[in-house]
């Protein structure tokens, strides 16, 4: 059912808005400064409203470019690196001038992968953000270009941006890009694609229509704002889609009106701690079960109990994500685990009453407690 933007949104408390390379900076790579006031302008109306705001920032590295008088986006990741660090300064230095023109304070915040993916780490960016929410102060984030490297990036802010949704537990993404929104087919090739003004369901056909590369200063594509979406729509929140070059557009959001791609968030949505786990890439392992086990997981939300589990593949500890699959290798769940890879291989397909004997000890019944598992197949989303 089709849900009423403006009744959606009149409700909001915090906003986090990704704002694209492509929308920061002119085709030459510097930055569009007249673009970022008005950013800004909009983002401190909407923060006067009581609403708290987080702006997920791109550009560091097409501001660096600048800076450093290059014509082409370093391809290298030192020279990107290099590029960031001087451009960080410059991008943060322009919104702290710009914000504290409107009595705004901001707060820098670089992540990586690793912070999410990390528990202890995920939390303490959590306990950072709300307090700098409860001071009044907008955090600008970005990822941590500087010192990442490829296993522990992000890849595009159009998913840093949907997890930081689900870290601060915002009610709406806002992604401003170089296009209206999603459309049925590729506008670029197609003159007559459709604009889908609205989606409740992210089908394999959403997928489909998505597509296409970012422009060359940015890193994402249509296929990484839906995949954004899936993250937030999964931990609660609404997202939109945008072109971030139309002038007070960010207002024109927060209205209601019908622009851009709406997606609306699941009525039951993941809870904070079940998102961590479900987009959570840093699996360490794999456990195959059985049908029956299947059966009780998926449709029954039952704990993983050791009589159900087959095998066990990969080497992970106490406390690690693990995938779940089914006999045929198709991921069913993901949880955290209750014992590690080799004392799972000494009880798998034993009653709870014999781990004792197999490992000389028991903490717990369940290999892994359905409060720490998600169930991850594709008719089950949303609802755990």
């Amino acid at each position: 059912m089709k849900i009423c933007r403006s009744r959606y949104l009149k409700d909001i408390k915090r906003i986090v808005v990704k704002v694209g390379t492509s929308t920061l900076t002119h085709p030459t790579g510097l930055l569009d400064l007249n673009r970022i006031e008005s950013i800004v302008r909009q983002l401190t109306n909407i923060h006067n409203q009581g609403i708290e705001i987080v702006l997920v920032s791109s550009g560091a590295i097409g501001a660096g470019m600048g800076k450093l008088g290059l014509e082409e986006r370093p391809k290298t990741i030192p020279e990107k690196q290099a590029a960031a660090a001087v451009g960080q300064g410059v991008l943060l230095h322009m919104y702290e001038k710009l914000f504290s023109e409107y009595g705004k304070t901001v707060a820098q915040i670089l992540l990586t992968k690793e912070d999410i993916l990390n528990r202890k780490r995920f939390l303490n960016a959590r306990n950072t953000f709300f307090t700098l929410f409860n001071q009044g102060v907008i955090p600008i984030v970005n990822e941590n270009d500087a010192v990442v490297v490829d296993e522990i990036k992000f890849g595009d802010n159009d998913t840093l941006s949907a997890m930081v949704t689900s870290l601060v537990e915002a009610d709406f993404l806002i992604l401003l890009s170089d296009i209206d929104g999603l459309y049925d087919s590729n506008p670029k090739e197609n003159p007559d694609a459709k604009l889908i003004s609205y989606v409740d369901n992210i089908s394999d056909e959403i997928k489909e229509a998505a597509g296409g590369a970012g422009t060359s200063f940015g890193t994402g594509g249509m296929i990484t704002k839906i995949k954004a979406a899936e993250i937030a729509v999964s931990a609660g929140s609404s997202m939109i889609i945008v072109n971030g070059s139309s002038p007070n557009i960010i207002n024109e959001i927060v209205e209601g009106k019908d622009i851009g791609t709406f997606f609306m968030a699941y009525e039951k949505p993941l809870k904070s701690r079940k998102c961590w786990i479900a987009y959570n890439t840093l699996i360490k392992g794999q456990i195959t079960i059985d049908d029956g086990a299947v059966e009780a997981l998926t449709q029954n939300r039952k704990s993983l109990l050791p009589a159900g589990i087959v095998s066990v593949d990969g080497l992970f500890e106490k406390g690690d994500i693990v995938s779940i699959v089914d006999r045929s290798g198709v991921e069913v769940a993901r949880g955290i685990t209750n014992y590690n890879s080799a004392e799972i291989n000494l009880i798998k397909g034993n009653k709870t009453s014999n781990i004792e004997k197999k490992i000389d000890y028991k903490t717990y019944d369940e290999v892994i407690h359905a409060n720490n598992m998600v169930i991850t197949n594709k008719d089950n989303c949303g609802g755990n």
